[in-house]
């Protein structure tokens, strides 16, 4: 879950002049870097050889 204080950073890097879509698009980033890291701190992570396996039928 993102914090206020992730998201006051993040709307402070952004330059002078911005669209909302550039603040929509850096916020679903943040979200989704924040469901990655704690899904690895509850172990739900993939060796390479296993997601690699995953995405044979992509590929």
């Amino acid at each position: 879950m993102l914090t206020k204080k992730q998201l006051i950073s993040t709307l402070r890097n952004l330059p002078e002049k911005f669209s909302v879509e550039d603040v929509i698009d850096r916020v679903v980033l943040l979200q989704k870097i924040e469901i990655g890291i704690e899904q690895s701190k509850a172990g739900k992570t993939r060796t390479t050889k296993e997601a690699k396996a995953k995405l044979k039928k992509w590929l």
